[in-house]
């Protein structure tokens, strides 16, 4: 009998372990932060962790600060000067060959040793890496264009729909350069900002995301539910 009644406790303790568990679980599920993006990790580790991670957060102020001269001169050049992309490249590869050239031939002249340039050569691991990963991207993207000419999602081919709506609309607004430029000061800025006042964005951002999931929930409900979907007949065998 007493080997049952502490048996009885022991499964009664376990099952109150168990409620207080779940129960806190719960709780803290409930309670979490909304994180933008759903990330877990730091805004470092999730811009790679090395040393392009410290110059989009401002972590090394004067790369940073290079990086916004270089791309405001490079858009003035390439949307202000009224040349195209292939005679400006063309012209900045001729310049500096010529200066190399002329360096060389100086050195030569002065009887002075040139410092060696660091050989840049591409591994076969890097390649194969690279490659890779294009080739999993080119992946997804067939298939999802396989999934929309099919028509098997429609919700996919909702928001792909909306996506060239709104690129074309900006595109008619801004030229190619102008949007690259406008990308690259966009991605040095808003990661800093973001971690530094990252608590009062995700507060915002929640509040927009949970509006709306429950917009989109009451147009799935309505709209989408209601289209008829290619559901393949099972054969009989």
């Amino acid at each position: 009998m007493e080997n049952s009644q502490d048996l009885c406790s022991t499964e009664g303790d376990g099952d109150g372990r168990k409620d207080v568990a779940s129960t806190s679980y719960t709780t803290a599920c409930v309670g979490a932060a909304y994180r933008l993006f759903g990330r877990q990790e730091s805004m470092h580790n999730c811009l790679g962790g090395g040393q392009a991670a410290d110059v989009l957060l401002w972590k090394r102020g004067h790369v940073s600060f290079g990086a916004i001269l270089v791309s405001t001169v490079s858009w003035l050049v390439f949307e202000r000067s009224g040349l195209s992309f292939l005679s400006i490249c063309a012209d900045i590869l001729l310049i500096l060959v010529v200066l190399l050239f002329l360096r060389a031939n100086y050195a030569v002249y002065r009887n002075k040793q040139l410092q060696t340039l660091p050989e840049l050569v591409l591994s076969e691991e890097m390649v194969n890496n690279a490659a890779a990963s294009f080739r999993v991207k080119i992946n997804n993207v067939l298939l999802m264009a396989h999934d929309i000419t099919l028509g098997k999602d429609f919700r996919l081919f909702f928001k792909v729909v909306v996506c060239l709506w709104l690129f074309s609309v900006i595109g008619s607004f801004f030229s190619f350069f102008t949007l690259a430029y406008i990308g690259s000061i966009l991605s040095i800025t808003l990661p800093a900002l973001y971690s530094k006042h990252e608590e009062t964005v995700d507060g915002y951002c929640g509040k927009i995301h949970r509006q709306f999931s429950k917009h989109y929930k009451i147009v799935d409900e309505g709209v989408f539910n209601r289209l008829p979907r290619n559901v393949p007949k099972d054969k009989d065998s």
